[in-house]
């Protein structure tokens, strides 16, 4: 993790995401976004840091994301550590961390959601019924909170990747995946 930076700005609101994000595009910005759940790891900070050398602006999103988990899967007992997880990216080059809360993402019942299909029901899937819908729905929230971008996915969840490219492609988003 080498960067000068020490302070990544922190945003919780879409509409003061949109907002910045809006002033980068007049000025003709390119934008990087690196969607996590937190608890951010050095395979975290790789990401942050090739979207800081690939792009002007660099958004990390940190949220737990209550969809992507089943009944018996503990969402409450998922390891949160927001401050650790605020200097890493810093560190890494973020300019800007999302830090949505649930009320934010999701303020009311969630009528709308992403069904992925028989790409959801295999390998991990296969065990984890909705898991990836949940996935898909989320970050299919970023790609449109956060507009025209690049996003960057780790290779290590091969199947995550693949769903998240393909969704991107089957709703015309203007996102570049990269893994």
């Amino acid at each position: 993790m080498s960067s000068s930076r020490t302070v990544s700005e922190r945003e919780t609101t879409i509409r003061g995401l949109r907002e910045r994000l809006s002033g980068a595009r007049a000025a003709h910005r390119s934008v990087g976004l690196v969607p996590t759940m937190g608890f951010l790891h050095a395979g975290h900070c790789s990401l942050i840091e090739r979207a800081r050398t690939d792009n002007d602006v660099v958004v990390v999103s940190i949220f737990v994301n209550p969809l992507q988990f089943n009944p018996g899967e503990d969402f409450d007992d998922y390891p949160r550590d927001l401050e650790r997880d605020l200097e890493m990216c810093a560190e890494a080059g973020a300019d800007i961390v999302f830090v949505p809360g649930t009320n934010e993402m999701y303020p009311g019942p969630v009528a709308t959601t992403v069904r992925l299909g028989t790409l959801a029901d295999v390998l991990c899937g296969a065990s984890r019924t909705g898991h990836f819908d949940g996935v898909a729905t989320v970050v299919a929230k970023l790609f449109s909170i956060v507009g025209e971008c690049s996003a960057y996915f780790g290779e290590k969840d091969f199947q995550q990747l693949t769903i998240v490219s393909r969704m991107a492609a089957d709703l015309s988003l203007p996102v570049r995946v990269v893994g």
